[in-house]
């Protein structure tokens, strides 16, 4: 097996590809993201994205490809048919494919057990035991699940500021925030998330204007102790399913961290008494790389291998 490794870690919101040699990364790439692997045309937008970044990196010599894509878990089927059209790819020796929600728990905890929370546009609580179980809670997409994630507070600050344009619900400043953010007026709202295409990113890209109001604004605040009490209970269910004792080690990755105190500080008070707090071992593309050439982690049973 070659000792070249390009790893990728394709979410909803990006597309980062990281090349590396025994271990250290010698070139890095970033790209649009896709909705997922469940949604209607994902294993294409997915096959397109992963190939802008190879384009982008260029490898000179022969690879192990390892993938950790959104929607995997959901859709085990489009993750294999992702699989082997990647294994078509000049260069790709071999290819891994997971979803984005193993190589979030290999990354954190390095293939340990514990629970890993990875709240980014979508959320997902991971669970690990002694014996390589693995349990999963939410990860639903932002339709029917992804409670507490980036998206999920979008839309319930985007619908905030209309409740209270037209009068159905108390003044925010919300209201304001969304002219800042996306630069068009509420009236222009539906039309703007109705002509994307992956609407949960745009409206996830409202996260940080609810979070930035929310010390001084009391339906913001509502909002991101909304999302903090959700991803808790996502916590809290991924021990209690996978049978592990607290206190759990339990690590918090993905980018709604960077939210800081008015989304982290209702989720750790909800889940102190459970979980002993960890920091990550290293993010979603670190557990890609381990995944590529690590066969004996507690995961392994999750990943599409072609040799």
């Amino acid at each position: 097996m070659t000792s070249h490794v390009l790893a990728i870690d394709l979410g909803k919101t990006g597309c980062r590809g990281s090349l590396r040699f025994t271990g250290h990364q010698t070139l890095y790439a970033e790209g649009q993201g896709t909705p997922g692997l469940a949604n209607a045309g994902g294993i294409a937008a997915a096959e397109h994205a992963i190939r802008s970044i190879i384009d982008q990196i260029g490898p000179t010599t022969a690879f192990t490809l390892s993938v950790g894509a959104a929607g995997a878990a959901s859709a085990p089927e489009a993750a294999a048919v992702l699989a082997r059209h990647l294994a078509g790819l000049p260069g790709a020796s071999s290819v891994a494919v997971t979803s984005d929600a193993v190589t979030a728990h290999a990354g954190a905890l390095g293939g340990s057990p514990g629970v890993v929370l990875a709240a980014g546009t979508g959320a997902v609580a991971t669970a690990v035991d002694d014996m390589g179980r693995f349990t999963r809670v939410d990860g639903w997409g932002p339709l029917l699940g992804d409670e507490g994630s980036g998206g999920w507070i979008g839309i319930e600050g985007l619908r905030a500021a209309l409740r209270a344009h037209d009068g159905r619900g108390p003044r925010t400043a919300l209201v304001a925030a969304v002219g800042e953010r996306y630069g068009i007026t509420l009236d222009q709202l539906p039309k703007y998330l109705g002509q994307q295409d992956n609407p949960a990113l745009i409206a996830a890209r409202f996260a940080p204007s609810v979070a930035a109001v929310a010390a001084a604004d009391e339906t913001a605040a509502a909002i991101m102790t909304a999302a903090g009490h959700a991803l808790a209970r996502s916590v809290l269910a991924a021990i209690e399913r996978s049978g592990l004792r607290p206190p759990v080690a339990c690590a918090i990755t993905g980018g709604l961290v960077k939210l800081g105190a008015p989304l982290l500080d209702p989720l750790d008070r909800s889940i102190a008494h459970a979980i002993d707090r960890r920091t990550p071992l290293g993010d979603p593309i670190d557990g890609a790389a381990l995944l590529a050439t690590d066969t004996a982690t507690a995961l392994e049973a999750l990943v599409t291998r072609i040799l």
